[in-house]
């Protein structure tokens, strides 16, 4: 596997300090910066991440559509969006909320991902050319339903979300992700399992 040294975007986005999500992304920036990494670290919350569009960011088709969104006055949004571009690898850590992102991370793809900046609008109705170059992926999900039930009654919509919708649009990355379950129940012995298992998916992805 070829390493490259672009830096890697890692995304948090739970709303309490303190949670087992926020030890998963101390562990993934941890890992990365051992493996020499750059690290662009986002705590969406602790930066208070606008995931709102307005009426006239909501783009529907044209080229006109790219030079408005080029224009955004947002300097936060400006710089996640150029942090992404010159990226070689995303790191998102997130619960599973209804089978979803929580609402904030939701309008970070809604804001960031958008026509000019992840892809050419005239190829969003079939196969993308996407405009990033992201070489891996990796999505960490915790979650308090069990396997069993996720997959019996629901089938896993955050894999369909991050594999097969997203994906494309991110330069067809590896992908890896885990799913840590059931968080509510678990010991502290299982937690600092599960970090293990974070940073080695990290060292294996990422060098």
């Amino acid at each position: 596997m070829v390493i490259d040294d672009k830096p890697v975007v890692v995304l948090l986005a739970h709303p309490r300090p303190g949670s087992f999500n926020h030890a998963l992304a101390d562990r993934v920036v941890a890992a990365l910066t051992a493996a020499g990494r750059p690290v662009r670290f986002h705590d969406l919350y602790a930066e208070g991440f606008d995931p709102v569009l307005t009426a006239d960011e909501a783009y529907t088709s044209g080229t006109r559509a790219e030079e408005f969104l080029a224009a955004e006055p947002d300097p936060l949004v400006r710089r996640h969006r150029e942090e992404l571009a010159t990226a070689g690898g995303l790191v998102a850590i997130h619960p599973n909320w209804w089978g979803k992102p929580p609402a904030i991370l939701s309008g970070w793809l809604d804001r960031i991902l958008v026509p000019g900046v992840a892809y050419r609008l005239d190829d969003a109705g079939g196969a993308p050319e996407s405009l990033l170059s992201l070489r891996r992926l990796l999505v960490v999900n915790t979650s308090d339903t069990t396997e069993e039930r996720e997959r019996t009654l629901f089938g896993d919509p955050l894999d369909a979300i991050w594999r097969r919708c997203l994906a494309p649009y991110l330069g067809e990355p590896e992908v890896g992700r885990l799913v840590l379950r059931v968080v509510a129940d678990a010991d502290a012995a299982q937690r600092a399992a599960w970090l293990g298992d974070v940073e080695a998916e990290v060292r294996r992805l990422f060098g």
